[in-house]
């Protein structure tokens, strides 16, 4: 009994230290979790429901035939739920700056016979998406992993097109975890206002929306 409490406290102390180390590290540069660690960003967080891949997926309010980006796709957790809510008429454009995560989204999308995604190994911000094409948008606990959030959030706003929603979710158990006033700060200064809000301070998902353009 002792020899297990031991354990799990080691494993949780760990845990921390880890959380701690790759946050601090990440501050100088890129450091999204690694292909590797594709099971883990797979499965949903049991203590929290905002990071589940069904209620980030229900509030979006998808419709056939949307454009929608996923943004920092990782295994593609989001990939194969929108694609077949936006149907064969809508597009899902999938970006990661790791192949590896890339690879095995290709493998999820193709196992679920889809042929609405498209794949780009990019980094957000760097001036690869076109403009004006998406309805959607999602950044799963993602921006922290981003040296230039701000440009990132440029080239989002930027892409969707006017009214347009980018959905933001941040959990607090990420150790690169944005808290809700710094997304908020951030969007307001490209130009998003934000629409709703999920959650609380340690996990919510948060839609900013595009202004209309009259």
């Amino acid at each position: 009994m002792q020899f297990g409490i031991t354990t799990l406290f080691g494993i949780l102390v760990f845990a921390i230290v880890t959380g701690i180390v790759w946050r601090l590290a990440s501050r100088r540069r890129e450091l999204p979790c690694p292909a590797w660690l594709h099971w883990c960003v797979e499965l949903d967080n049991p203590f929290t429901k905002t990071n589940r891949a069904a209620f980030i997926v229900e509030h979006l309010r998808l419709e056939e035939g949307m454009a929608v980006l996923d943004a920092g796709c990782g295994p593609g957790r989001l990939t194969v739920p929108v694609a077949k809510l936006v149907g064969a008429s809508g597009v899902v454009v999938a970006v990661d700056v790791q192949s590896g995560m890339l690879d095995r989204a290709r493998q999820k999308v193709a196992a679920s016979g889809l042929n609405n995604v498209q794949f780009l190994n990019a980094a957000i911000g760097d001036g690869k998406l076109p403009n004006t094409c998406f309805d959607r948008a999602l950044l799963i606990t993602v921006l922290g992993e981003i040296i230039d959030p701000k440009a990132a959030l440029k080239e989002i706003f930027n892409a969707l097109k006017p009214g347009g929603i980018l959905s933001v979710t941040e959990v607090i158990f990420d150790p690169h975890f944005q808290s809700c006033g710094t997304v908020t700060a951030l969007a307001s200064e490209v130009g998003f206002m934000v629409k709703e809000r999920w959650g609380h301070k340690l996990a919510f998902v948060l839609h900013l929306a595009k202004p209309n353009v009259a």
